[in-house]
């Protein structure tokens, strides 16, 4: 969708589903690809310090992203989407998200479905929906300016630190569901190549996720409605003398996420396409590491958070996106460490998209694909308040961010 996604019509929900297994071209070459992602970065005012070493505080510009892939069959019933990535910021590549999965195709009362296992290593990467958390908008938006407080845990606090398997059905097109669990990797193999993933601590025991959903084609388009799960007990890290990250024992913290989700998809001919897009997530804390060791205010905290988002697509060629945001949750003065205790941030997005080469008959596709994208963010509260945010002064809008974007792949 919108040239080359990622957001999945349901042929691409379909060919994740059956294993990532679409014979049409045999050899391993045709499964290799590989993209990049260029981005320049304005915020309204310049930061107090760089975003990351060799930047400066305003005006950045860098190479965000270079990707190669894996994606396809890699034998009877299994195949696989794996991805290795470079940042320019941190100057190391390292594993991104991946997916291996066993399918097969069934029949029950008349009705079709595929049943199959995931092993991955980012909880929610493995659903075929674009309103999980790992798929959801912005698709691209930069590292290199402060974000939100605080969020769930299951928008990508344990993404490439885990791995897990979950078993997924859909039934007769319409009734999805997926449940497994996921456990830590060591520190000290995250923290070297090829992983490189950093470490925020260990899962005591596994963390389980289930999801559910229903979806409906309605006309000329689809719509979708579901829920998720996780249950996260991580445990505390600090760093040995050679000032490696590590686990340490101790007291856990525990993270439960509870979310419900919707999505909307109009295809028609492929001239006009409309999507919206709604996801809320709340999460309850219990922060017994945390606050044993003085580093939050309570013993028991909430965080939700709300995206919306809507997008309109002309041929594929040019978009436009409109989005919304808010996280909020128990104020914390330790925790946060800002004026006024709260993590509350929201704000609006909008982002304008040119695909040249978008269109079904567009210059050897789907081999060339290239998107420009330009994003704004703007924020109407931060870090709880609206105006001096952090007792120096700096209002909310200080944060709101240009980002410019070119984004190839081939």
């Amino acid at each position: 969708m919108g040239g080359f996604g990622p957001q999945l019509t349901p042929f691409g929900r379909q060919f994740k589903l059956d294993g990532y297994r679409l014979d049409v071209h045999k050899g391993w070459d045709t499964h290799i690809s590989a993209m990049a992602v260029e981005s320049f970065t304005h915020t309204q005012q310049a930061q107090s310090a760089p975003p990351a070493p060799n930047y400066g505080l305003n005006n950045n510009t860098e190479l965000q992203q270079a990707s190669i892939f894996y994606g396809g069959k890699l034998a009877a019933h299994w195949g696989m989407l794996g991805q290795i990535t470079y940042q320019q910021a941190t100057g190391q590549w390292g594993w991104d998200n991946t997916d291996v999965r066993y399918a097969h195709n069934y029949m029950l009362g008349g009705k079709g479905g595929v049943f199959g296992v995931s092993f991955n290593n980012n909880p929610t990467v493995s659903d075929v929906f674009q309103t999980s958390p790992a798929w959801m908008y912005p698709y691209f938006a930069t590292d290199l300016v402060p974000g939100p407080p605080a969020s769930p845990a299951i928008m990508g606090a344990f993404a490439q630190q885990v791995v897990g398997a979950t078993a997924y059905t859909m039934f007769d097109s319409n009734w999805y569901g997926e449940a497994g669990m996921y456990r830590t990797l060591s520190s000290s193999l995250l923290q070297q190549r090829p992983f490189n993933a950093g470490f925020n601590g260990r899962i005591v025991g596994a963390a389980p996720y289930a999801r559910i959903a229903y979806t409906r084609n309605i006309g000329a388009g689809d719509i979708e409605v579901g829920g998720m799960f996780f249950d996260a007990r991580q445990g505390q890290v600090g760093t040995n003398n050679n000032g490696t990250v590590i686990a340490v024992p101790g007291p856990y913290n525990q993270y439960k996420d509870y979310g419900i989700d919707a999505s909307y998809q109009y295809l028609g001919t492929g001239k006009h396409i409309f999507t919206a897009d709604a996801l809320y997530v709340t999460e309850r804390q219990t922060l017994t590491g945390t606050y044993s060791q003085g580093g939050s205010s309570n013993l028991r905290n909430t965080v939700n958070s709300l995206n919306l988002n809507g997008s309109y697509w002309y041929n594929n060629t040019y978009g436009i996106t409109l989005a919304g945001f808010r996280n909020n949750g128990t104020a914390d003065p330790i925790l946060y460490a800002n004026r006024t205790g709260s993590p509350l941030t929201q704000g609006y997005m909008v982002e304008f998209n040119i695909n040249p080469f978008g269109k079904f008959n567009s210059f050897d596709q789907p081999w060339v694909n290239l998107r420009f994208g330009l994003q704004y963010t703007y924020y109407t509260l931060f870090d709880g308040a609206a105006t001096n945010f952090d007792g120096a002064g700096t209002n909310a809008h200080a944060n709101n961010t240009l980002f410019a974007y070119v984004w190839t792949a081939f």
